[in-house]
């Protein structure tokens, strides 16, 4: 007789994982919970730390903008002073550093590879920091989601977003959503209020450039082109008499921009960079991250009445 052995699955990735979430807060009170005012919930979110000297990537909604200052709570209770680092509003992403010398930290994955229906984890603080490091399961539900969020009277964009079923709270913004082998797949960010089962999550790999260039480096001088735009998926919400079926709308161009008085027009297509084809804002943004202010770069451009080429010297982006 075979006797039969059960074989538990092994989960101590997600243990690891957690270790390296954190709590951040405008204010210093790392004991933050569901019983706290409403002002001092929405103070309260997630980050996750991606290097072992204390880089810890979250959203700029929880962080706030580029040298500001916010408080981090490590999972042994530990508050650390975080300064923001590099923040970018467009994306909802932020990255803040703390003093430390070593610490836990997550491996980034690679958010181009995933697939629909792989197994995915949420790992952030819902509510407050009274259910800090809360674990949910779920799968990959979509992928380059663009969604429509009403911001101050307006209306904004994000683009080339990871969908996901895994369970999302308030709190949970810029919490980790790994896979099965505990890597970095993304952030959380927003979850649709109106829906349910319904969370999403910004693609890792777009900020792998900056992480990269701090970690090595100890700072990032990020090169600035100075426009915005939107790819196909976003156009039907503009006007859905543009036909787009590949590249960049230029949706608008910065004064202080090096694209201004470049011969690019708002209407025009972006459609390569240095030769490389984009489709999406965020491989636009990713290949930029990627240089330095000062860098020259050839844009090929579809026009209203030709295709033309130009090169663009980086600025700096203050």
């Amino acid at each position: 007789m075979i006797e039969e052995v059960e074989v538990k699955p092994n989960y101590d990735f997600i243990t690891d994982a957690t270790k390296a979430i954190v709590g951040i807060s405008k204010l210093k009170q790392p004991n933050l919970s569901i019983l706290s005012s409403n002002e001092t919930k929405n103070s309260a979110g997630s980050g996750v730390i991606v290097t072992e000297n204390g880089y810890i990537i979250t959203n700029q909604h929880v962080a706030g903008n580029k040298y500001s200052n916010c408080y981090v709570t490590l999972e042994n209770g530990e508050v650390y002073d975080g300064n923001v680092v590099w923040s970018d509003k467009n994306i909802d992403l932020a990255i803040v550093k703390i003093n430390i010398v070593k610490s836990d930290y997550l491996i980034l994955g690679d958010s181009d590879k995933i697939s629909l229906g792989e197994d995915v984890y949420a790992i952030g603080n819902p509510i407050g920091f009274e259910f800090q490091r809360t674990v949910t399961k779920g799968i990959i539900s979509g992928l380059d989601r663009t969604i429509k969020i009403e911001e101050e009277d307006s209306f904004v964009y994000m683009e080339d977003l990871i969908q996901t079923d895994s369970t999302i709270n308030e709190g949970n913004s810029g919490g980790a959503l790994i896979n099965t082998s505990g890597e970095l797949l993304g952030i959380n960010t927003i979850k649709i209020s109106d829906a349910h089962g319904i969370g999403f999550a910004v693609p890792i790999n777009i900020v792998k450039p900056i992480i990269e260039k701090l970690s090595k480096e100890g700072k990032f001088e990020e090169a600035y082109l100075g426009i915005y735009g939107y790819d196909k998926e976003v156009i039907p919400y503009l006007n859905s008499n543009i036909e787009l079926n590949s590249g960049i709308y230029v949706d608008s161009i910065a004064l202080d921009g090096p694209v201004y008085n470049s011969g690019i027009s708002v209407g025009d297509i972006i459609t390569k960079i240095d030769e490389k084809e984009i489709n999406k804002m965020s491989e636009l943004k990713k290949y930029i991250y990627s240089k330095k202010p000062g860098d020259k770069v050839k844009l090929t451009v579809h026009g209203a009445f030709n295709d033309f080429e130009v090169e663009i010297k980086l600025s700096h982006n203050l």
